[in-house]
């Protein structure tokens, strides 16, 4: 399991009819705050603040292919053009458990990235993949 302790972050907040966005620094955009959106964002200023990726390099929400369907990947990070880590993001109360780890790696069938992670925002998991299979780890690369 993966310790992370999550930066202080002055996150932009704004309602509109009735409803509330958070500022998305990735996207640059406003997006619903949803329980999951609130995850991705802490996660997403985890890899930029305590990691120091650079926001050029990640993708937010990336849509992807499998087979005939299109679904969304929660966050990319690519090294060298190619995807090198996905994160699935769930709020907090989903239970990370096989089918969320299933999830991500249907979408690792096309993104083909090294390190798979899985959050709820209190519970995180990473995996490095290889040709041998796939190992947890408790720890995130910092940025080269």
């Amino acid at each position: 399991m993966l310790q992370i302790e999550y930066p202080a972050f002055s996150f932009r907040f704004k309602e509109e009819q009735g409803k509330e966005f958070i500022f998305d620094e990735i996207r640059k955009k406003w997006v619903r705050l949803t329980p999951e959106e609130w995850v991705r964002q802490n996660f997403i200023q985890y890899l930029l603040q305590v990691k120091k990726y650079p926001s050029s390099i990640i993708a937010v929400e990336k849509e992807i292919r499998l087979g005939d369907l299109k679904k969304r990947c929660d966050i990319v990070v690519y090294k060298s053009h190619l995807p090198w880590m996905i994160i699935e993001c769930k709020e907090q109360d989903v239970i990370l458990n096989d089918v969320v780890l299933q999830q991500i790696l249907r979408y690792n069938i096309t993104l083909q990235s090294a390190i798979i992670v899985v959050t709820n925002g209190s519970v995180s998991y990473a995996f490095n993949l290889n040709k041998d299979g796939v190992a947890e780890t408790d720890m995130l690369p910092e940025w080269e």
